[in-house]
C-alpha cells in the first residue's frame, strides 16, 4: 500500500472511530434537547472533516455517526444522523468538482438541515417542529461544527502531509 493510501485510510478510520465515539461518549449527557431536535456538541465534525477524504470516506463516517447515535439515542436521532451520509458525501463530491473546502461546508449547511427537518417527519412530527425546531435547529448546530471543522482544517490539516489528500 502507497504511504498516501496508508494515511488515507488512518485519516478516515480515525474520524469514523471519533463519530462513534462522540455519540457513546456525549449523546445524552451534554446533548440539548428541543422537542424532536437534539445538538450534541461537535458531532457533524467527523462527517465535515471526512469530506476532504473523499465521498467514500465521507460516507462510512456518516454512517458511522448514524449507527453510533442510533445505539445511544434511539432511532430517531439515529434517523436524523444518517443525513450525515448524504451531506458528507455531497459535500466530498464539490469538493472533486474543484469546489473550496469552507464553501463546500456552507453550501451542505441547508442541504442538512433539511434533510433532518424532512426524516422527523417520518415519525410524525409537525411541519413547525420538523421546518423551525429541526431545521433551524440543525442549521445553527452545522454553523457551530463547521467553524470547529474549519479550525481543525487549517491548524491541523493543512500544515500536515494530510494537505497531500486532498479530494480533488
Amino acid at each position: 500500500m502507497k504511504s498516501k493510501e496508508t494515511l488515507r485510510l488512518t485519516a478516515g478510520s480515525l474520524l469514523l472511530a471519533v463519530s462513534l465515539l462522540i455519540p457513546s461518549l456525549l449523546g445524552g449527557v451534554v446533548t440539548l434537547p428541543i422537542g424532536p431536535f437534539t445538538a450534541t456538541p461537535a458531532s457533524h465534525v467527523p462527517t465535515l472533516l471526512s469530506m476532504l477524504l473523499g465521498p467514500v470516506t465521507a460516507g462510512i463516517v456518516g454512517m458511522g455517526s448514524a449507527i453510533g447515535f442510533f445505539l445511544r439515542l434511539g432511532p430517531l436521532v439515529g434517523a436524523r444522523a444518517a443525513m450525515h451520509i448524504p451531506v458528507g458525501v455531497t459535500g466530498a463530491w464539490l469538493m472533486r468538482k474543484g469546489m473550496g473546502f469552507p464553501l463546500a461546508l456552507s453550501l451542505m449547511a441547508p442541504l442538512h438541515a433539511g434533510l433532518e427537518a424532512l426524516i422527523v417527519l417520518l415519525f410524525g412530527f409537525s411541519l413547525r417542529d420538523a421546518g423551525f425546531v429541526v431545521g433551524l435547529g440543525t442549521l445553527v448546530h452545522h454553523i457551530v461544527d463547521s467553524a470547529i471543522a474549519l479550525f481543525i482544517w487549517r491548524v491541523v490539516y493543512v500544515r500536515t502531509p494530510l494537505a497531500d489528500l486532498d479530494n480533488r
